[in-house]
């Protein structure tokens, strides 16, 4: 399948092998993970910042393998979870900042493309979360509303 906003293909990617199961040689118990994963939410870590911190720094390879839960159910079971599902949060930082340079920077041709990428895929996942009931159906995109969250 091709990608959406480039002219290259791009199906190719890592997956995870199908006999995923709990490794052996961790020591760690499921609740250890949980308690490990409410922590350092508590350090205002994001979610993907939080796996990337188990896996590198406690040698978790994978957190819904060891507790059964992914970090977002962790995260929404203590109502840790933020208010927007965390990969519309990070598009809206990213809309935001690039708003930014366009105010400064009229011309920059380039740059309105991508914040048209941007904004077409913050839709994209919008009209995604609204069918799953996510968010609330009258939930828009707009500037105002986008700086009003992340700032």
């Amino acid at each position: 399948m091709a990608r959406m906003h480039t002219r290259k293909k791009g199906s190719s990617r890592s997956r995870k092998p199908e006999n995923a199961g709990k490794p052996k040689w961790i020591d760690y118990k499921g609740d250890e993970i949980e308690n490990l994963v409410l922590k350092l939410r508590g350090e205002e870590h994001t979610g993907a910042k939080i796996g990337l911190i188990l896996r590198d720094q406690y040698g978790v390879p994978s957190v819904k393998d060891m507790t059964g839960k992914t970090i977002f159910q962790i995260l929404k079971d203590n109502k840790q979870a933020g208010e927007l599902p965390e990969d519309i949060m990070s598009l809206l930082k990213r809309s935001v900042s690039v708003n930014e340079h366009m105010e400064k920077n009229k011309k920059d041709v380039h740059t309105k493309r991508g914040l048209q990428c941007i904004e077409s895929k913050i839709r994209r996942l919008a009209k995604y979360y609204k069918s799953r009931n996510i968010l609330p159906a009258d939930w828009k995109y707009t500037k105002e509303k986008a700086k009003t969250l992340v700032h």
